[in-house]
């Protein structure tokens, strides 16, 4: 069995389409601004203003591309959101915002990595904790020993540095 194919009169504006094209537009420019009050590079023709334009135009150009097909009514039908998996995520990420100072990198990142993969549906909490701690560690000791960068030291970090 084929489906009828759909004509340009039956098609609808997509106006999320939309939307999203219109704030697409509004970050490019946005971007630009900001990139126009860089300093020049002196001497170079390439200097700290031209990657920042590149991906405003990027941006320009994906937007009105984003808008035509947004008012042509081409863009697929979407799926319908599974509110359960995106309260995982956001509470993962509330809860690294409002521990990460007191509990560690480790600790509050290792529960956000629990948090995602249950939202995946990997994995039980329990098992998926203890997991997302190590790799966290393991990346708050190559950032900060290896790369001399800082991150948010917790109980877990100075027990061992």
């Amino acid at each position: 069995m084929t489906e009828a194919p759909v004509s340009a009169a039956s098609r609808r504006p997509d106006w999320a389409t939309v939307v999203i094209g219109v704030g697409l537009a509004a970050l490019g420019v946005l971007i630009a601004w900001n990139a126009y009050g860089l300093r020049g590079g002196g001497y170079a023709a390439v200097g700290p203003k031209a990657f920042p334009y590149v991906i405003a135009v990027a941006l320009m150009l994906l937007s009105i591309w984003t808008i035509v097909e947004g008012l042509r009514g081409d863009f697929p039908e979407r799926e319908h959101d599974q509110i359960q998996p995106i309260v995982w995520i956001v509470a993962g990420l509330a809860f690294q915002l409002l521990t990460l100072k007191l509990a560690g990198f480790s600790i509050a990142t290792g529960v956000l990595f629990a948090a995602t993969a249950k939202a995946f549906g990997k994995g039980q909490i329990w098992k998926t904790i203890p997991i997302g701690i190590v790799l966290s560690f393991l990346v708050w000791v190559l950032f900060t020993q290896a790369l001399k960068l800082s991150l948010p030291a917790g109980p877990l970090e100075h027990l061992f540095f």
